[in-house]
Parts: C-alpha cells; structure tokens; sequence
C-alpha cells in the first residue's frame, strides 16, 4: 500500500482508514473526529490515563473496564467508542494517539485541508493565529490551513511549524544553539 505518509502503512494508519472508511459510510465524520478530539485532550491531561494505554502491565480487560467508565462519564459514544474499545481489546491501545493522529489527518484531507503542527513558546493570541493560518495558506497554494497548536517552553520564544515533511524553526532555543556552534567554530 503505496502512500504519501509512512504512518498511512502503519498499524495507526490501517486502524484509522478503517475508522474513517466507517464514519464516512455511516455520515458521522463529524462526530467521530470530535469525540476523538475530545479524548486526545483527555489523554494530554490525565498521566494517569497514558499510562493506562502505554503501559503492558494492565489486562485488556482492565483497560476496558477503565475506558468504558472514562467514555461514559465524558459522554464519548457510538463509533469512536467502541474504535477505542477496539484498540484495547485487540492490545493496540498505546497506538491511539497516533491512529487519531493518522484519523484526523484523513478527515483534513477529505476536506481539503492541510493540517499544520506548531509549536511555540507561549499560547498564542486568536489574532496571532489567525495570521498565521493565512501566511500559512498563502505558502501551501491557498488550501485551508489547520493549525495544531501545542505549547513547548523549551523553545523560549518563536515558533516550530511542521506540515508534512516540511519544517520550518524559527524558535530561539534553535538560533541559541546555532550560535554556540559558530562561536565554537572561531574559538
């Protein structure tokens, strides 16, 4: 299966184009990738709940049984409940957060959009964003931009963009480091 992105092959990848081949089927693409959203929030703030789904020391049994509590309580139903039922009974669950990676990026695609990665030093204003998504259009040939933001202070400033393959760094920790390099190279 020849494709543009390595994890398309993957395990994430063929998990999520079976997922996103049902949505599309049963017209629930929306809600599939809203409440896949919503749990990858989830597992981004409770350390409790990534290592229930990296860790090999729990039974999928009981990884079932905390998940179905956990999608109940947050009101996570239908298909994206049972896919992540799946994956736990099938013992792929430390895979989910790519296979809704793999997901969303399908459902991007379907819409015509590109999703963009960014990392920056602090939270950025609406208005900031905004710009960004269009500057971001502008070098992606006028496609709708969707931007993931995540915060990472490591950078100290300035932003990492990813879409695709391509890079761009303009964060301050990078300059730093380039001119340690170069002041190493003239003493």
């Amino acid at each position: 299966m020849a494709t543009d992105e390595p994890v398309m092959a993957s395990v994430a990848g063929r998990y999520a184009s079976a997922l996103f081949e049902l949505a599309e089927e049963e017209k629930q693409l929306e809600q599939v990738e809203k409440d896949l959203i919503e749990f990858q929030k989830l597992l981004d703030a409770s350390e409790d709940l990534r290592r229930l789904v990296r860790s090999p020391v729990f039974t999928s049994d009981e990884q079932l049984a905390a998940l179905t509590a956990v999608l109940q309580k947050v009101g996570i139903e239908g298909l994206a409940a049972n896919f992540i039922k799946l994956t736990a009974r099938n013992r792929r669950l430390f895979v989910l957060p790519d296979m809704i990676k793999a997901f969303r990026a399908m459902c991007a695609r379907a819409r015509g959009e590109i999703e963009a990665e960014v990392a920056a030093a602090f939270p950025l204003q609406d208005e900031q964003v905004n710009e960004l998504k269009e500057a971001l259009k502008a070098s992606v040939g006028g496609k709708e931009v969707r931007v993931n933001l995540r915060i990472d202070p490591a950078l100290l400033g300035g932003l990492v963009v990813k879409i695709g393959s391509r890079m761009i760094d303009s964060s301050l920790r990078t300059k730093l480091n380039s001119l340690k390099i170069r002041m190493k190279e003239v003493g």
